[in-house]
């Protein structure tokens, strides 16, 4: 479904500051997976989803969605096809446009209509049911501004947003990071929710490795810009945080110094 070829980036080559983001990076999911990716500052997750949503050129490598050769493809033409969530809550959303106007912008995206201020009313009426699901009540604020919303109601919202186009990979980018534990708690258990109900080929980022290894079907960890473990099945479901620790430690040949991931697990 999504296949990743060999890709490999560095920043500022030739120069003292040459960083090499991702090296040889091979990786494939299938339809409907959903896959965990832990790692250190400046292991390339993050790099890997710019790479994947056309931020940059890759130095070489190919980026395959379903069959298609998406590596050449402009940002703006992928952003149909892959959803992105965010840490940041007010990254997703216009603070000064409704959540129905919100909606429908996203909304547009999959009829490839034109946005107009005037929602249309079938329109809405799925809003308020998609929205209803999550019971917070926000189907009940439809007209409310985006920007007068808490951090874990915005970030909900932007989670709708991205996946009611039904996009055919979404990419969650620590999305949970910048909210309180029991905000985060509900956010997650939505996205669950949401990729479940809509088989959506998932990949998510987080610093939480019990998290990273109860969430989804497969957890990767990349160090360096090379994926080093990659994890699924009964080895996952038995393995615990100080063994995938351990584990980490001997396939990277030092150990984790990242306080987030220490204390997240």
């Amino acid at each position: 479904m999504l296949e990743l070829k060999k890709l490999c980036k560095t920043f500022s080559p030739n120069t003292p500051d040459a960083h090499c983001a991702l090296d040889q990076l091979d990786l494939r999911l299938a339809q409907g997976e959903f896959l965990t990716i832990i790692g250190s500052n400046g292991a390339g997750k993050s790099t890997l989803f710019n790479a994947v949503c056309g931020n940059f050129e890759l130095d070489s490598g190919r980026i395959l969605l379903q069959g298609q050769d998406i590596t050449f493809l402009p940002e703006h033409k992928r952003a149909a096809k892959i959803g992105r969530l965010f840490q940041d809550p007010m990254k997703g959303t216009a603070p000064n446009m409704t959540i129905a106007e919100n909606l429908a912008l996203a909304y547009s995206r999959s009829t490839k209509g034109i946005f107009r201020l005037g929602v249309r009313r079938k329109d809405l009426e799925l809003f308020r049911d998609r929205l209803a699901a999550f019971g917070l009540g926000l189907e009940d604020r439809m007209q409310a501004k985006a920007g007068l919303l808490s951090g874990g109601q915005r970030q909900v919202l932007s989670l709708l947003m991205t996946t009611i186009a039904k996009p055919q990979v979404l990419l969650l980018d620590e999305h949970t990071a910048a909210l309180d534990p029991a905000t985060a708690h509900k956010i997650m258990e939505i996205t669950k929710q949401i990729v479940r109900e809509e088989n959506l080929t998932t990949m998510m980022i987080t610093h939480n490795i019990q998290a990273a290894l109860t969430t989804g079907d497969r957890t990767v960890m990349l160090d360096r810009g090379r994926l080093i473990l990659d994890i699924a099945g009964q080895q996952r479901e038995n393995m615990s945080v100080p063994e995938l620790m351990a584990l980490y430690a001997q396939q990277s040949e030092h150990t984790l110094d990242n306080d987030r991931m220490l204390l997240a697990g």
